[in-house]
This record gives structure tokens, sequence and C-alpha cells, in this order.
């Protein structure tokens, strides 16, 4: 009978540290297991996009800036009305915490798990709107595992089939789980990045705001947004 409690207690011991190893390693870096489907579906969706960038067809714009901008909310607006959940329709690149993946359409338990989404609730790039992006922070190659780290400043680069907009983060925010006040829209363009608050929770979000500050239409000039780098600075 000592034998055998000895036995379960070392078991147990072992357990124990196999699922603290565990918890550190994804802790400190992401859970393996998910990483791998994600990897394995972000291949296909980078395929996807690459056809959509082929086959898209940007509107004509005039000789003046006006129309240029009207130009690309006209591509962003039938963009988002053709695009499907799940699917392929961009990029997100952030320098300061490494992150360069494909974009997927939605929010749902399923899309998160390819990448980071735009949730359906809110504009695509270009629209002079929210456009509200989420992400995992522990599982599915934790994309978003690192935006605590986002600085002032620092540079996302959102680069779709009609263009690329590049924005600058300017402050962030952590909210209830239950605070749908993130959603509204304000009347330009705003992008705001959400991910689970603290890491292995879901009680709150950490949301990363940032303006938009150029643009570099598919077929066209580039552009800056100098009202929201006034903003930034003020």
């Amino acid at each position: 009978m000592h034998r055998a409690a000895r036995i379960t207690g070392s078991l147990l011991i072992a357990a124990g540290a196999l699922t603290l190893a565990w918890a550190v390693l994804v802790w400190r870096w992401q859970d393996p297991f998910t990483a791998l489907y994600t990897h394995w579906q972000q291949g296909k969706l980078a395929h996807q996009l690459d056809r959509e960038v082929r086959a898209f067809r940007p509107a004509t714009a005039g000789d003046d800036l006006a129309a240029e901008r009207r130009a690309v909310s006209l591509d962003a607006r039938r963009f988002q009305h053709r695009a499907t959940v799940g699917q392929a329709i961009g990029r997100i690149v952030i320098g300061r915490i490494g992150l360069k993946m494909v974009l997927v359409n939605g929010t749902d338990h399923e899309t998160l798990k390819k990448g980071p989404g735009r949730d359906l609730r809110s504009y695509m790039p270009g629209e002079n709107r929210l456009v509200y992006i989420a992400g995992h922070r522990t599982t599915y190659l934790a994309p978003f595992s690192h935006i605590n780290d986002i600085r002032n400043g620092d540079y996302i680069r959102l680069e779709m089939p009609y263009g690329t907009f590049v924005y600058r983060a300017y402050t962030h925010r952590i909210v209830s789980a239950s605070d749908m006040a993130v959603l509204r829209s304000p009347d330009h363009e705003q992008l705001e990045l959400q991910a689970c608050h603290p890491r292995f929770f879901a009680t709150h979000r950490y949301i990363v705001y940032a303006h938009l500050v150029s643009v570099r239409p598919r077929g066209m000039q580039a552009y800056e947004v100098e009202a929201a780098a006034a903003d930034l600075e003020g």
C-alpha cells in the first residue's frame, strides 16, 4: 500500500510539473498545437488573397485628391459587400511586435482560428469609419500576444487588394468584455485592435487605437491624411 501511495504521489508530482511547464510554454510563447492549425490556414489564405489581388479592378479616379478619396471609399465599400465570412481580405503588419499575417473577415470562433479578423460590425479600411480587428493572445499563432508592447507612434499597416493603409497608434484602453461602446464608429477613419486581457482570461479587452496617416491606393497616387496626423499631435 505504501508503495502504491508513493507511485501515485510521484505521478501527481510529474503531472503537476508537466502542467506547469505547459503553462510556462504557452505564457512565454504560444500553444504549439493550435499554432500548427493556424499556420496551415494562413498558407491557404495567402493563396486566396493573391487571387483576390489579381482579380480586383479599382475604380477610376478623377484628377484631384477629393476624387481619389471617393474612388478609394467606393472600392472599399464594393469589397466589403462582396467579402464573405472567413475570407482573406488583406494583410496586417505591425513592426513593433513582429506581426505579418493574412487578415480574415469576421470575428466568430472559427474565423479567428485562421488569423486576426475584422469585426463585421465595423468597416473596411478606406471607408472613413471604424476598422475593428480582433485576434487571439495565447492560441492559434497568438497574433496579438504582445499587443501591450505597441507604443504610441508605432505604425500599423493594412494591405488590402485595393490599397495600402498606414495607421499610427496614439493610445490604448482596457475595457470590460461587455463594453460594446468600443464598436461605436466615429465620423472619421480609426483603427482599433482588440485582444483579451489579461492573458488566459476573457474578463476584459485590451484596445489599441490608431489614426489613419497615409493611403497608397492601387493604381493611384499615394497621399497623406493630414487631419489624422494633426489629431495625433494634438
